[in-house]
């Protein structure tokens, strides 16, 4: 292999090596920390899997089941551990089954770098086999992408994409390399990214904005903290925890916020939303002030925005200037990133109690209790409930697990009742609502934090539109507990089936598979509950077992949950049944 050494503009000295472009790909994605890399193999992207061949000590790579399979893995290993996911694919067909996760990393910010093979540069346009435009399909979903036809191009496109994925409000980025990029040799180096021209990932804190927003905190009788997950990205759960103790303030979560303070944690007042809690939800439409922290005001947040805390005066602690007034206009914007925020207010804001104000919100619980939460934690009808299921993992697990959910009713019913003692431990499709997230995205979080116990909470219908990477659990002996929660529909359609079309059920009764067999199939040990007096028994030995193990759990077929927020209904007309 040549080497050589030439000066940069900068007058340091650069050493080179004389290496291919698809050696260069393995070579950036190790020297960016890259340990593991989900993907699959195909003509377009084969040279970078032959580099990879050679350098399986330094970078593992794991063989989804599925494109989409990889970028869920990746999503959940990023959300887990803080780091960059890593997905990578072929062209055509392996690049466009990567959509759906970029989309879903897009809208949840996740940190992720995927990469593509291209066909020849000569043959771009042409309709060549395999082909297809993924720069120009993905820029929607993307928070940059880049195409690359030149081996030389290759360092600085990867730095890039490194930097833009994790800097400011993380998001996925895609590079598209053409094959003879990837076979060309060039003089390679390598070096970091740490800044881009025009772009600039954290605004500057404004310390008037902040004072403005200590005096309306200071001022408040009732005030109320919303905080999404901008807290986790950002690393802020101490800092959000201390100004929440010092002001005495009541905070309730969006489902991605989940974990960021204990759930026990005496200021945690629960979920807003759809299906959120009954008291956050209604006495957002009766604070003073409403102090957003890293969250978007998500319209399953709000309901209708005619009616949302009309009455309140807003402060939203936010990175992205794009969130400020998108939805809710704000009376004090305070940008920049959430940490800082909130240790630039910590000694500006009075110690305080609310001692009246929170106890509306303990006296709303006890009517949720009472008509809602009691009846799915410890039911007393026959047939066994998705809030049991939780209940039990929660026992056994004592909060220290991470959850992984997909979408739909036991999403939900995750969110609501699973009890977090960790920051990082939520970990589901939030603003997209994808279904099939929850299986390959629990692989990625326990291939990333395999100390930890990971447990895949799905439903039947999104469970089988992933269901293949069980052959990924077996093949990476990745120990992943997974649950679903059958009722032999797909819930949350039906639900709304049931209470806004007259029960017309219309194609959403799942006529399933064995699905013990399945897993069983792929070697993998499983169970199957249909009563009550097994649960706790068959949970326990799952959470037990060093080894995958699926459970599968028939519950109530017609079981709904609740509360809910009708889609353009004010927060503040929650039903609770």
């Amino acid at each position: 292999m040549e080497t050589q050494t030439i000066k940069n503009k900068k007058k340091s000295i650069k050493t080179t090596e004389r290496i291919s472009g698809s050696e260069a790909i393995v070579r950036c994605l190790i020297e960016e920390g890259v340990k593991i890399l989900y993907g699959y193999p195909g003509g377009a992207i084969m040279p970078v899997y032959d580099e990879l061949y050679k350098y399986q000590d330094k970078i593992h790579h794991v063989l989804t089941r599925h494109e989409q399979g990889a970028t869920h893995s990746a999503q959940g290993y990023a959300r887990i551990s803080g780091d960059v996911g890593v997905a990578m694919a072929t062209s055509g067909p392996g690049a466009t089954n990567l959509i759906t996760g970029i989309a879903d990393a897009q809208i949840d910010s996740t940190p992720m770098v995927c990469i593509t093979g291209q066909v020849f540069s000569h043959l771009l346009g042409s309709d060549a086999f395999q082909e297809t435009d993924i720069v120009g399909i993905s820029t929607p979903v993307t928070k940059w992408n880049s195409q690359v036809t030149k081996a030389k191009d290759i360092p600085e496109a990867i730095a890039k994409a490194f930097y833009i994925a994790k800097s400011g409000r993380p998001g996925p980025v895609l590079i598209d390399i053409t094959k003879d990029a990837q076979i060309e040799k060039f003089d390679f180096s390598y070096e970091k990214c740490t800044e881009v021209r025009s772009y600039v990932p954290v605004p500057e804190t404004d310390i008037t904005s902040v004072e403005a927003a200590a005096k309306l905190i200071n001022e408040a009788k009732k005030p109320l903290v919303v905080w999404g997950q901008g807290v986790i990205l950002s690393e802020a759960e101490e800092a959000f925890k201390a100004v929440i103790e010092k002001a005495g303030i009541p905070s309730a979560w969006t489902i991605l916020g989940a974990s960021a303070i204990p759930t026990k944690h005496s200021l945690n007042v629960g979920m807003v939303g759809m299906h959120g809690n009954y008291a956050p939800n209604v006495l957002t439409n009766e604070c003073d002030v409403l102090i957003a922290i890293g969250m978007r005001f998500d319209d399953r947040v709000t309901g209708s925005l005619s009616t949302y805390a009309k009455q309140a005066k807003i402060i939203h602690f936010e990175i992205d200037p794009a969130e400020i007034d998108k939805n809710v206009k704000t009376d004090v914007a305070v940008l920049g990133d959430a940490k800082a925020s909130l240790e630039a207010i910590l000694p500006l804001i009075n110690e305080n109690s609310h001692t009246e104000w929170h106890q509306k919100f303990k006296d709303l619980y006890a009517i949720e209790y009472d008509k809602v939460i009691k009846d799915d934690i410890h039911p007393t009808k026959e047939g066994l409930t998705m809030g049991e299921v939780l209940n039990q993992i929660n026992i056994q697990s004592k909060g220290n697990a991470a959850i992984v959910s997909d979408v739909g009713q036991h999403q939900m019913i995750a969110c609501r009742y699973a009890e977090f003692n960790k920051t990082k431990s939520n970990i589901t499709s939030g603003g997209l609502g994808t279904m099939g997230f929850g299986l390959p995205a629990a692989i990625g979080a326990k291939m990333a934090a395999p100390d930890r116990e990971v447990v895949s909470i799905s439903g039947d219908g999104g469970y089988q539109m992933t269901i293949q990477e069980l052959g990924t659990i077996f093949q990476q002996k990745a120990a992943v507990k997974v649950v679903v929660l059958n009722n032999d529909f797909l819930g949350m359609v039906r639900q709304w089936q049931q209470l806004f079309f007259d029960k017309r059920y219309a194609s959403t009764e799942m006529v399933n598979p064995n699905f013990v067999a399945i897993a069983e199939g792929y070697y993998i040990k499983a169970r199957k509950v249909t009563k009550r007096e097994d649960l706790a028994d068959a949970v326990k030995e799952m959470m037990e077992s060093k080894e995958a193990y699926f459970l599968e759990v028939c519950v109530e077929k017609e079981d709904n949950v609740f509360p809910m927020i009708p889609t353009g209904a004010s927060v503040s007309d929650i039903r609770l049944e």
